[in-house]
């Protein structure tokens, strides 16, 4: 047997572990660089700092299943060994009765009586023969297990990623390497420029192209350039179904699609599930459906909403109200507030409806709630940013000025942070945009490359250019062309590294696994309070 073995394996493995943590941090920057080259460090610092304490929560849950699936399987063996020990015992006995019989027959040996001895030991003996094979068979196991335990505190090999983000931050679009002139990789933007989403998409689609240019500047994807379209769905369902058609025909290898069910659902209709469709600015648990090709490229509305709650509970506020709408973004999101904040022991005093875009004037529900409030609770919602500011304004008018704030990621797509009577507001943007680092160099970039133009919604941008590289890292995963294998290469993607931090869809069902930023607006200025 070799169960010390496979125990001085685990001790050598803790060890290891153990070992691990005690890197010590990295050298400050030199501070006798450039200000603009240190702005870009620290950023840089901070992204890689975040990521790698993403990777090693994500690493250590890993590791102890594979620690506990080893632990099972070493007391089963355990188990195995001791079972063959009694059945190696058991045969002993049947042949020392059968001897005993003989010896003490002399001579007058009943032939019946020996036959049922001998019998006995053959049984015997081959229950010996199984439970031994039982105990190695489970002694492999554990062997096996305590190397998937070994090899997931390793973590996975990093993946290697087919487009170079710095390099293509770094490329000067005015002296270009040699033009690409393999087959081109062609991208379709089915974006919804309406009034309603229009604030994220319509930047979307203006920053794809600007980092497909970068690309293609650079020498293009293995000498292939990247070629996007974009396609305006228009708030339309019908519209929406026919722009993925018209992408679909041009030969879109993949597409990138706009952020609500009621536009996303006739285009994965159109796709018929072969074609990757990446939902770049959603966060609606509906659109993630791998098996049909439908990904999210952020954290999904139960993440941000009970990560909004927690908070909420954390700061021990006991009491809050809600704002919704039915639907799967505007209803959702309170839904999922309220049964966690309640979970967590806090209690809602009230849920009034609104209609979401368009309503500013809350006079109604001011005075219902002037019946209830106590001026110590948190109001949530997934209202837009003149909404909750001028939902404020008249509470604070009738009274009530000690309300905690707390939206979604729809406060920073439409400007929370410039806001007026914005101060203290809670919000879950997808994107911590950090001077120097690499979402302020994809943005400024994109200003410098367009006379000085600043996009919108600068939180979400990220999310679209990951959208494209995600994509193309689908078909050089897979070396392939056609658009159902590359799906499957994309379901595999494991340790992706994008702007929008790092994406995981193997073992998903479409929603990469990701922390959730709480920002608040301290002294003006929007803060990151902590990742949850």
């Amino acid at each position: 047997m070799k169960f010390k073995s496979v125990i001085a394996l685990v001790a050598v493995l803790g060890l290891i572990a153990a070992g691990c943590g005690d890197d010590e941090e990295p050298a400050a920057p030199d501070t006798s660089a450039a200000e603009a080259a240190a702005a870009e460090a620290a950023a840089a610092a901070a992204e890689a700092e975040a990521a790698a304490a993403e990777a090693e929560a994500a690493a250590a849950a890993i590791a102890a299943a594979a620690e506990a699936e080893a632990a099972e399987a070493e007391a089963a063996a355990q188990e195995a060994a001791a079972e063959a020990e009694a059945a190696a015992a058991r045969a002993a006995e049947a042949e020392a009765a059968l001897e005993a019989a003989k010896a003490e027959a002399e001579g007058a040996i009943d032939p019946d009586v020996v036959a049922e001895l001998e019998a006995q030991l053959e049984a015997a003996e081959a229950e010996a023969a199984a439970a031994a094979a039982a105990a190695e068979a489970a002694e492999a196991e554990a062997e096996a297990q305590a190397e998937a335990a070994a090899a997931a505190m390793a973590g996975p090999e990093p993946m290697v990623q087919a487009v170079d983000i710095r390099a293509a931050l770094n490329a000067d679009l005015g002296n270009c390497a040699a033009a690409p002139s393999g087959e081109p990789i062609r991208v379709g933007m089915a974006m919804d420029f309406s009034d309603v989403v229009g604030f994220v998409d319509i930047p979307g689609s203006k920053l794809v192209p600007h980092f497909a240019n970068l690309i293609n500047c650079t020498g293009g994807v293995n000498g292939s350039p990247v070629e996007v379209r974009v396609e305006d769905v228009g708030g339309d369902a019908t519209t929406a179904g026919v722009a993925a058609q018209q992408l679909l025909d041009w030969g879109a290898h993949f597409l990138i699609g706009p952020p609500f069910a009621d536009f996303t659902l006739p285009i994965l209709q159109a796709t018929g599930g072969q074609v990757p469709v990446f939902v770049a600015a959603s966060t609606e648990p509906t659109l993630s459906d791998i098996e049909n090709n439908s990904f999210l490229v952020s954290f999904d509305d139960r993440g941000q909403s009970s990560a909004a709650a927690e908070w909420a509970l954390d700061q021990g506020i006991t009491r809050a109200f809600v704002f919704t709408q039915p639907g799967p973004y505007t209803g959702y999101n309170p839904d999922v507030f309220k049964e966690v904040f309640e979970a967590g022991g806090g209690e809602i005093v009230a849920e009034h409806t609104y209609e979401w875009f368009v309503d500013t004037d809350f006079s109604a529900q001011v005075a219902e709630l002037s019946e209830v409030l106590q001026n110590n609770e948190a109001f949530f919602s997934a209202a837009l940013g003149y909404q909750v500011t001028a939902l404020r304004g008249q509470l604070e008018g009738a009274g009530f000025d000690n309300i905690t704030y707390i939206g979604t990621d729809a406060l920073d797509a439409t400007g929370i942070a410039f806001e007026a009577n914005n101060e203290g507001i809670v919000h879950t943007p997808h994107i911590n945009v950090e001077p120097g680092g690499l979402n302020d160099r994809l943005l400024t970039g994109y200003s410098a490359a367009n006379d000085g133009e600043v996009l919108e919604s600068q939180g979400f941008m990220g999310l679209y250019v990951d959208s494209l590289l995600l994509g193309i890292q689908g078909i050089v995963n897979c070396g392939c062309t056609d658009s159902a294998q590359i799906g499957d290469a994309v379901a595999q993607i494991e340790g992706f590294e994008g702007f929008s931090g790092t994406i995981t869809y193997v073992g998903t069902t479409g929603t990469p696994p990701k922390s959730v930023p709480i920002k608040r607006i301290v002294n003006g200025q929007d803060v990151l309070v902590e990742m949850r």
